[in-house]
C-alpha cells in the first residue's frame, strides 16, 4: 500500500466524549417499499413472499452535555439527525415512484439520472404474430437476442402464460417514451379480445423486454386485477383495436415488476401492474455464508453463471439486505446501515465470481461487471469525451468494498450502527478508452482487515478492463465507523481550522470566471451540465497558489435537496467524495478554457490523462446540514504536447471550519480529436 493509504487514528477519536460513551444510537425508520403487487407478510428472506418490511424506531437523541463542549455536539448531532430524517423522507419521494397518476392522466416525467436500467437491450423494437407467439412458448432469447438468454431457467415466464393471446402486433417498444419518459408500447389487439387482457399483455412485453426476468431463476408473472373505465374514442384514435400503454413505475424491489396506464381503444385501463416473483420455496438470494444454493439465474455479458445480480444489489442499495447478501445481514433491514449507492449512483451491477470465506477478512479476490450503456446520464451532463472522472471512481470503489461488507465486515458487531466511508486511495489510468455501451469488468482483493476503537478499516487493489484490456487500476482504504466514531471526526489537521490561501493572501489580484452564465449558453461547449453542474463561480489569482503558478478558489451552497443526498447512500446521505473531487476538476477544465492556452486546438475534447497516479485523501464527508463546501487548487504544471494539453494540480475542500479532502496530483488533459498518444 501507498503511503497516502496508511491511516492515522487521532482525526476520529481527537476530541473523546467527556460522558461515558452513550447507548447505540436508535435507527431511522422507513417507510415500506413500494411494490406493484399486493403480497402476504413475509416468512422467509429468501422466498416468494418476502417484501421490505418498516422498522419503527423513536427519534435518535443525542447523548447526554457535561460541559459547554459536549451541548454543542449535542445541538449538532440533533440538527444532523434532524436532517437524516428529512432526507429519509425526502428519498422515499423520490425513489419509491409509488403514487397513482393525476387524475388528469399526466404522468410525471422521471430524470435521466433515476431511470430505470434495463437488464438487457434488444435491438427488436417491433414483434409481429410469429414472434409474440414465441413469447408465448418461452422463446425470448429468440425473440428479442442471446443476452435474454438464461439456460434452461424460468420455464414459466412466458407472455400470456398459457392463455389466448390478446395481441395481433406490437409496434414500437420505446425504452423513455410516453409522459414519464419510464416507458412506452404501442399495439393492437386481436379483433374481440378483452383490453384489459391486451393491457396485461402489454405489460408482460414490456417486462421482458427489459429483462425483469433475467435477475430470477425459477419466477412466474403475477398480476392484480386493474380499474376499468370507459372513455370517449378521440377523433385522433388510431382505432378501436389499438393499444397504448405507458409504463408509470417500473423497479428490481421488492420483486421485479412494473406498473402501467394504458387506452385501448374507448377503454382506459389503470393501476396494471405485473410483476414477477419466484415460485413458493425457491431462494432469491444467497444462504447463510454469503453463497447461494442454487444458481440465481443470472449471466454475465460472457456467459457465465454470476453469484449476484443486479436484484440482490438494488436490495443491498435500499430493500432487503437479507436477500442481498444473506439472513445474516436481515436485520439491516429498514435502519441505518452500511449500504451502496442506488438510483444514477448505484455503479456496479453483478458480482460474477468471489473467492473468499465469510468471517476470514484477511484475505479475498472477486470479479464484478457495471454495464455502461451510452445513454447514461453521466455521458450526456459531462464535459469529458467519454466517462466523467466520478464514474470512474464511483464503479471501481462500489465493486472494492462489496467484498468486504459480503465477508461480514460488520457482522461482529450487529446491533451497532455502523456507516460505511472512503478514506483514500491512490488510481491510474492505463489507457485513453471510450466506454460507451462497453461493460466493465473489474478484478478486485481485499488484502488486509484492521479493527479499531469505533471502526473497522479494510485496504484494497482493483483492476478494471474493457474488451479484455485493463485501462484503470488502483489500490484504496475504507472504513465502517460507529456514529459516535463519525461524531469525533476532526479532519486531515487534528481539528485545527486551517485557512485557505487565499484567506493568507488576502491582497492577492483576483478575477472571477462565471461558470453559471457559462453553462446558462446552451451552445457553450466542453461545460458541465445538469447533474454534474457542480459549479457556478470561480476565483481565479493569476501566478498564485503554493506554486506560483495559478490559484484557483469556489465556493458552493449545499442545498439538503441536491439529488444525490438521495443517492448516496439511503438513510445515511452524504456528498459522494468522487463529486467532490469532480467538482475540483471542473474548476481546472473551466480554468484552462479561460487562458487561453487551448486556443487554436481543434475539435478539443477532455480526456482523463494516462498515466497519471492520483491521490485523494478524506477526513470528513459533506453532510446535509454543512451549508457550504469550500475548494482551492494550486496550479503544479501545465504540459504540452502535439494536440494535447495537460494541467496538474494539489487541492483541498473544506466543510465549515474543517479541511478534509486533499487531492494530490490531480490533472486534467485536452486534446485535439485523433490526437496521437500521450
Amino acid at each position: 500500500m501507498t503511503e497516502v493509504l496508511e491511516f492515522v487514528g487521532e482525526p476520529f477519536d481527537a476530541v473523546a466524549w467527556t460522558t461515558p460513551p452513550p447507548e447505540p444510537a436508535p435507527r431511522h425508520d422507513a417507510a415500506p417499499e413500494p411494490g406493484p403487487v399486493a403480497r402476504p407478510e413475509p416468512a422467509s428472506p429468501h422466498t416468494q413472499e418476502a417484501a421490505v418490511q418498516a422498522v419503527p424506531a423513536p427519534a435518535e437523541s443525542a447523548p447526554p452535555a457535561a460541559s459547554t463542549l459536549a451541548e454543542l455536539r449535542t445541538v449538532l448531532v440533533s440538527a444532523h439527525s434532524g436532517a437524516l430524517r428529512a432526507q429519509a423522507a425526502l428519498q422515499r419521494r423520490l425513489l419509491g415512484l409509488p403514487g397513482r397518476a393525476a387524475a388528469s392522466g399526466v404522468l410525471v416525467r422521471v430524470s435521466d439520472e433515476a431511470a430505470f436500467k434495463p437488464l438487457a437491450r434488444s435491438a427488436v423494437t417491433r414483434l409481429g404474430a410469429t414472434e409474440l407467439r414465441r413469447l408465448a412458448v418461452g422463446d425470448l432469447a429468440e425473440v428479442f437476442g442471446a443476452g435474454y438468454d438464461q439456460e434452461d431457467c424460468n420455464p414459466e415466464v412466458r407472455l400470456a402464460a398459457g392463455a389466448e393471446l390478446a395481441l395481433a402486433e406490437v409496434t414500437a417498444l420505446q425504452l423513455r417514451g410516453g409522459a414519464g419518459r419510464r416507458g412506452r408500447v404501442l399495439a393492437r389487439r386481436v379483433p374481440g379480445a378483452d383490453p384489459v387482457d391486451a393491457a396485461v399483455q402489454a405489460a408482460q412485453v414490456f417486462a421482458l423486454y427489459t429483462g425483469l426476468h433475467l435477475c430470477l431463476a425459477d419466477a412466474r408473472f403475477v398480476r392484480v386485477d386493474p380499474q376499468v373505465t370507459r372513455i370517449e374514442q378521440s377523433a385522433e384514435a388510431d382505432g378501436d383495436d389499438a393499444v397504448e400503454v405507458e409504463v408509470e413505475w417500473i423497479d428490481l424491489v421488492p420483486r421485479p415488476g412494473l406498473r402501467v396506464r394504458a387506452r385501448c381503444g374507448g377503454t382506459l385501463v389503470t393501476d396494471v401492474a405485473v410483476a414477477l416473483h419466484e415460485r413458493p420455496g425457491v431462494p432469491v438470494g444467497p444462504e447463510r455464508g454469503g453463497f447461494p444454493a442454487r444458481w440465481l439465474g443470472r449471466m454475465s455479458s460472457l456467459g457465465e453463471r454470476v453469484l449476484l445480480s443486479e436484484f440482490q444489489l438494488a436490495h443491498l442499495a435500499r430493500g432487503d439486505q437479507g436477500i442481498a447478501l444473506g439472513p445474516e445481514f436481515a436485520h439491516y433491514t429498514g435502519i441505518k446501515a452500511t449500504r451502496i449507492p442506488t438510483g444514477g449512483l448505484l455503479l456496479v451491477d453483478r458480482i460474477v465470481t468471489l473467492q473468499g470465506e465469510r468471517g476470514k477478512l484477511d484475505s479475498a479476490t472477486y470479479r464484478t461487471e457495471y454495464d455502461s450503456p451510452a445513454d447514461s446520464w453521466y455521458y450526456a451532463d459531462t464535459a469529458n469525451a467519454s466517462m466523467p472522472n466520478c464514474v470512474y471512481m464511483e464503479t471501481s470503489l462500489q465493486s472494492a468494498l462489496l467484498i468486504g461488507y459480503h465477508l461480514g465486515a460488520t457482522l461482529s458487531r450487529p446491533d451497532e450502527t455502523q456507516s460505511l466511508r472512503n478514506l483514500g486511495g491512490t488510481a491510474t489510468v492505463l489507457r485513453e478508452v471510450d466506454l460507451r455501451d462497453t461493460t466493465i469488468r473489474q478484478d478486485s482483493a481485499l488484502v488486509g482487515t484492521t479493527d479499531m476503537p469505533g471502526s473497522t478499516l479494510q485496504s484494497f487493489t482493483y483492476t478494471l478492463s474493457a474488451d479484455g484490456e485493463p485501462f484503470y487500476a488502483g489500490e484504496t482504504l475504507f472504513g465502517y465507523f460507529s456514529e459516535q466514531a463519525l461524531a469525533n471526526q476532526t479532519g486531515l489537521d487534528a481539528g485545527r481550522s486551517v485557512p485557505t490561501w487565499l484567506e493568507q493572501n488576502p491582497g492577492s489580484g483576483m478575477r472571477t470566471l462565471d461558470v453559471a452564465a457559462r453553462r446558462a449558453d446552451p451552445a457553450a461547449p466542453l461545460c458541465s451540465r445538469d447533474h454534474l453542474s457542480l459549479l457556478d463561480d470561480l476565483t481565479v489569482v493569476d501566478g498564485g497558489g503554493q506554486y506560483g503558478k495559478g490559484y484557483l478558489h469556489a465556493e458552493r451552497t449545499i442545498d439538503p435537496e441536491d439529488w444525490f443526498f438521495a443517492r448516496h447512500f439511503h438513510l445515511d446521505p452524504v456528498i459522494p467524495g468522487s463529486l467532490g473531487v469532480e467538482t475540483v476538476i471542473q474548476a481546472m477544465q473551466e480554468w484552462l478554457l479561460d487562458s487561453g492556452l487551448a486556443d487554436g486546438m481543434r475539435d478539443p475534447g477532455f480526456v482523463l490523462p494516462v498515466g497519471v497516479p492520483f491521490t485523494w485523501k478524506y477526513r470528513g464527508q459533506f453532510l446535509p446540514t454543512d451549508g457550504s463546501s469550500t475548494l482551492e487548487v494550486h496550479v503544479k504544471q501545465v504540459q504540452r504536447k502535439s494536440g494535447r494539453l495537460r494541467l496538474t494540480a494539489d487541492a483541498s475542500m473544506w466543510k465549515p471550519g474543517l479541511r478534509i479532502y486533499e487531492l494530490t496530483d490531480i490533472a486534467v488533459e485536452l486534446r485535439e480529436n485523433g490526437a496521437a498518444p500521450w
